[in-house]
């Protein structure tokens, strides 16, 4: 015979309920995902711009890392001690992966049509 909590069960797992990972909480000021090292992520990175900047990208470790390196190389972005950064480039790869609906990426230069606007070979400014 079964007892009403085991109906119970059996009921609910026919009716199609599913058990759905609870979200973490976000941060009402940055709005990052409070799970891990997300203190350290909103200690380093909205010194220098917005945190809607960060949670809107998408990106693999790699690709995250490589946002870093270029932030270092063009927009004078300090060095991280290496632990640190790999906690960086671990929280954002986890909170923030690519998305299926993301852009694609970027055509590389050397498939692109030439520029009509930028300056002739001889550096003079185009007619």
């Amino acid at each position: 015979m079964k007892t009403p909590g085991t109906l119970l069960l059996l009921a609910s797992l026919f009716s199609g309920a599913a058990v759905v990972a609870q979200e973490p909480e976000l941060d009402a000021f940055t709005g990052f995902r409070m799970t891990g090292d997300w203190e350290l992520v909103r200690a380093n990175c909205i010194a220098c711009h917005s945190a809607k900047l960060m949670t809107q990208q998408r990106g693999t470790a790699a690709q995250w890392l490589s946002m870093i390196r270029w932030m270092q190389e063009k927009q004078n972005l300090w060095q991280f001690e290496p632990d640190v950064e790999a906690r960086i480039v671990a929280y954002l790869a986890e909170n923030y992966p690519p998305a299926e609906n993301q852009r694609r990426a970027a055509i590389p230069p050397d498939l692109m049509p030439p520029n009509p606007y930028s300056p002739a070979p001889d550096n003079t400014e185009p007619h």
